[in-house]
C-alpha cells in the first residue's frame, strides 16, 4: 500500500508575475496557471480551459474569477467552477509567496 501525500513546488521569485498578470508554469505533468492579483495576492489554476484548451493564464482576471481569452467562460479562483456555462471547471491550487519565492503546493490526485 502507498500513501501519497501533498507535495510544495517552487516555481520562482514573486517578481516573474507582475501585478495583474498571469504566467504558465510547467509542474511535472501540469500546466499551472499563476495570477498575481491587482491587490497581490496568488491564485493558481489549470492552465488550459476545459472548453477547448484556451491558455487561462493569457486572460483577464479580477479578484474573483479568470476569464479565458478563447471563448470568455470565467471560472472562480475559489473552486474551479465555471460562472457562465456548464462545460466544467478547473483544478485550483493552494499558492503562496515565501521569502519572495512562489510556493504552489500540488495533490496527487
Amino acid at each position: 500500500m502507498s500513501i501519497e501525500t501533498t507535495t510544495s513546488v517552487v516555481l520562482g521569485p514573486m517578481s516573474d508575475v507582475q501585478l495583474g498578470e498571469g504566467r504558465a508554469y510547467a509542474v511535472g505533468d501540469r500546466q499551472i496557471a499563476v495570477f498575481r492579483l491587482s491587490d497581490g495576492t496568488l491564485r493558481a489554476t489549470d492552465a488550459a480551459c476545459p472548453h477547448n484548451g484556451g491558455p487561462l493564464a493569457d486572460g483577464q482576471s479580477d479578484l474573483g474569477v479568470v476569464v479565458c481569452p478563447l471563448h470568455q467562460y470565467a471560472f472562480r479562483f475559489s473552486d474551479g467552477g465555471c460562472t457562465t456555462s456548464g462545460i466544467g471547471s478547473v483544478r485550483t491550487y493552494q499558492i503562496a509567496d515565501q521569502g519572495g519565492q512562489i510556493v504552489v503546493v500540488i495533490d496527487p490526485g
